[in-house]
């Protein structure tokens, strides 16, 4: 299955043998400090600026309708989110992952996001695709 966009994903996880987490990052675009002035004006224009992590959640894909339904929550507690790295945690044995490597996951996730290290991360835009980031 090609997944090329959050709903994809989200099939693609109710499929697996083993239960899954998904782990969402939203990010918000700031425009980093010591920027120039054509990089500000780029930014005020829409254009560029550094994606930095706002927020994180866990769900399970049963839990989510859709992508419209995320977007909509998300709305209520990050309401300039630009873009949400996502990622997927199996667990075994029929059992979900634990809280603690949810919340490890989600911890190195951030950390990468910072660092600029996006493999293995899905970047999702406002619209539910997945997006290449440059």
């Amino acid at each position: 299955m090609q997944i090329a966009s959050f709903d994809d994903l989200i099939a693609a996880a109710r499929q697996q043998p083993e239960p899954q987490r998904l782990l969402l990052v939203f990010t918000r675009a700031e425009l980093p400090d010591g920027a120039s002035a054509a990089e500000r004006a780029g930014f005020a224009a829409g254009r560029g600026g550094a994606l930095v992590p706002h927020c994180c959640v866990d769900k399970s894909p049963h839990e989510l309708q859709d992508f419209a339904a995320l977007a909509e929550e998300a709305g209520l507690f990050a309401p300039d989110w630009a873009i949400v790295f996502v990622a997927a945690l199996s667990g075994s044995g029929g059992r979900p992952p634990a809280e603690a490597d949810i919340g490890r996951s989600l911890d190195r996730m951030v950390e990468a996001i910072k660092a600029g290290r996006l493999d293995g991360l899905m970047p999702v835009d406002r619209r539910g695709r997945a997006v290449r980031l440059a």
